[in-house]
């Protein structure tokens, strides 16, 4: 079976706090996009398993999130599974790579064992993977709270041009988490006022309202985070803001001219930049 795995972006990202557990407490809008990876997964009556991750740079053995997903959903069953990947998404992004493909290998695993799980038994599995795999299994737009884990879906972002730009510098998200937890943001997104923009089905009043907290908590080393917003909304971008915990950046556009445009200008300056456009799932058959 033969999957494709959309990414995701945060429209707004707002840490509340850290709880007993030592995890933190996470407020997010999410959304897929139809940029992705594809997987080529098969079923092996040998109980082996093998991954080919597309680059050379990713890992060919269970620090695979993919793998770790196979071998999680057939345990017991005496499968194994081959997975092949093309991958497109670039890795240490905020664009959900790992956890969309493992999202995608516990969707095809359920259909071709013919396990049939629902979408919240998946979910639970997922959860055991990483915290934003339970929202790549459900994708489309959706209030994320919790690690991640507590999804609300909420009303389509409407269809719109965006182009995601990734510099060629990974961040590191547990020191961008200890930044956060070592000084109070200054900044907050209006999560709230996205909830009725996307209910009102209004494009700019979303745009307008994006923010990620992390962005508060940037440095000199990570400049090319705020110039590359400034480049996309220069370039038409309605509003820009990282994703994740970066070092992805992304534009929402209201027409495809600029969007276009806006790649050709960006792409010499970035690992990669891509036009794509709003899913309303985390994965296609395909």
């Amino acid at each position: 079976m033969i999957v494709h795995a959309n990414g995701k972006l945060n429209l707004s990202l707002d840490v509340l706090g850290r709880t007993d557990s030592g995890y933190h407490d996470m407020r997010m809008v999410m959304q897929s996009v139809a940029f992705g990876d594809d997987l080529d997964i098969r079923l092996t009556k040998d109980g082996t398993f093998f991954i080919d991750p597309g680059q050379r740079y990713l890992p060919r053995n269970e620090k695979n999130l993919a793998i770790q997903a196979a071998r999680l959903f057939l345990e017991g069953s005496g499968l194994g599974a081959s997975i092949r990947i093309t991958k497109r998404l670039p890795v240490c992004a905020g664009l959900g790579g790992g956890s969309a493909d493992a999202a995608a290998v516990l969707v095809a695993l359920n259909e071709m064992t013919g396990a049939g799980k629902n979408e919240q038994e998946l979910c639970v599995l997922g959860l055991q993977l990483g915290s934003d795999v339970p929202f790549c299994i459900q994708g489309g737009t959706a209030l994320a709270e919790g690690r991640g884990e507590k999804l609300t879906a909420l009303p389509p972002l409407p269809d719109c041009p965006i182009v995601i730009c990734k510099p060629a510098f990974a961040i590191s998200t547990p020191e961008l988490f200890g930044r956060i937890d070592a000084r109070r943001s200054r900044l907050r997104p209006d999560t709230k006022g996205i909830l009725e923009a996307l209910e009102q089905q209004d494009l700019e009043g979303v745009a307008r309202r994006m923010y990620n907290v992390f962005e508060d908590v940037l440095t000199r080393r990570e400049s090319a985070v705020p110039a590359i917003k400034r480049q996309l909304i220069d370039q038409g971008a309605i509003n820009a803001a990282m994703t994740g915990t970066g070092s992805a950046v992304f534009g929402l556009f209201d027409d495809e001219k600029s969007a276009s445009t806006a790649v050709e200008a960006l792409t010499p300056a970035c690992q990669s930049c891509v036009l794509t456009r709003p899913a309303d799932t985390g994965y296609v058959f395909v």
